[in-house]
C-alpha cells in the first residue's frame, strides 16, 4: 500500500473539502458539485463532508484525459 493513499496501519485519509478543491486546483463549489452528483464519494461528518483520498484518486484516474506519459512532450511537427 503506497503511503500517500493511506496512513499507518492502512486506516484510510479522509480530505476536507477545501483539501480536494487545492490539490484539483478547482473551487470548492466544483468538489461540492462532484459530491452531490454522486461523482466524487464523500462521507457526511455533521455538517461537512470528507472524501476518501482513495476515493479522489480513483476520480483523477478515471477522468484523465491526457496518458500520464504523454505529459510535457509537448506538440509533435510532422
Amino acid at each position: 500500500m503506497s503511503e500517500g493513499q493511506s496512513g499507518p496501519q492502512g486506516r484510510v485519509r479522509f480530505l476536507t473539502v477545501v483539501e480536494v478543491a487545492d490539490l484539483m486546483r478547482v473551487s470548492r463549489m466544483t468538489v461540492y458539485r462532484l459530491v452531490h452528483a454522486g461523482e466524487l464519494p464523500a462521507v457526511r461528518v455533521g455538517r461537512s463532508f470528507r472524501v476518501p483520498q482513495d476515493a479522489l484518486d480513483a476520480y483523477l484516474r478515471s477522468s484523465a484525459t491526457v496518458e500520464p506519459e504523454d505529459l510535457g512532450e509537448g506538440r509533435r511537427t510532422s
